[in-house]
C-alpha cells in the first residue's frame, strides 16, 4: 500500500515545542484520531503504548514507527511527526528520535500490519528519503515527500 494511501495532509505536523516519549505518543494519537477528536485519541494512544511497551518501535536513523492494531478504524491510517527536539525511544542504535511514523489498524489486519511495516522499514532504509523529510521546509513538503513514497 502506497504511504499516500495510508496519510493525508491533516496527520502530517512539525513539532517545535520539546516533547518527551508518551508526549509524542499523545501528539501521534491526535493526528491519528482526526485533530481534536478528544475522545477517539485516548484510546489509541494507549494502543500505542501497549505496543512500545513491548519493544521500542525506534528502527534506527533517528526513526520509530510506533503502531498497534486497534479497533478504532476499518482502515489503515497513519500520521506523521517531524521533531524539532529528537527524543529518546530507547533505540537499539541510541540515536534519538526526530522522524515518527504512527500507525494504527483494524484488529483483523495481520497480515497488512507486517506488510505495511515492512514498507515502511524500506522507505526510511533510504538515507535521501530521511533527508527530504528533514530538510522539508514545512508539513505541506513533509506531505509531498511522503505522498511520493520518495526523495522528489
Amino acid at each position: 500500500m502506497p504511504l499516500k494511501d495510508l496519510i493525508d495532509h491533516e496527520r502530517i505536523a512539525v513539532l517545535d515545542a520539546p516533547l518527551d516519549r508518551d508526549a509524542v505518543l499523545d501528539a501521534a494519537a491526535r493526528l491519528l484520531a482526526g485533530g481534536d477528536d478528544a475522545d477517539g485519541a485516548p484510546p489509541i494512544a494507549e494502543c500505542l503504548r501497549q505496543r512500545e511497551r513491548l519493544g521500542s518501535t525506534a528502527i534506527g536513523h533517528g526513526v520509530a514507527i510506533p503502531h498497534g492494531r486497534c479497533g478504532a478504524f476499518e482502515e489503515a491510517r497513519a500520521a506523521f511527526l517531524r521533531l524539532s527536539s529528537p527524543v529518546d525511544f530507547g533505540a537499539a542504535d541510541g540515536e534519538p528520535v526526530d522522524l515518527v511514523f504512527a500507525m494504527t489498524v483494524p484488529q483483523h489486519f495481520t497480515q497488512q500490519h507486517l506488510q505495511l511495516l515492512s514498507e515502511l522499514a524500506e522507505h526510511f532504509a533510504d538515507h535521501g528519503f530521511r533527508d527530504a523529510l528533514r530538510q522539508a521546509g514545512d508539513a505541506a513538503a513533509v506531505a509531498r515527500v511522503l505522498r511520493e513514497g520518495r526523495v522528489p
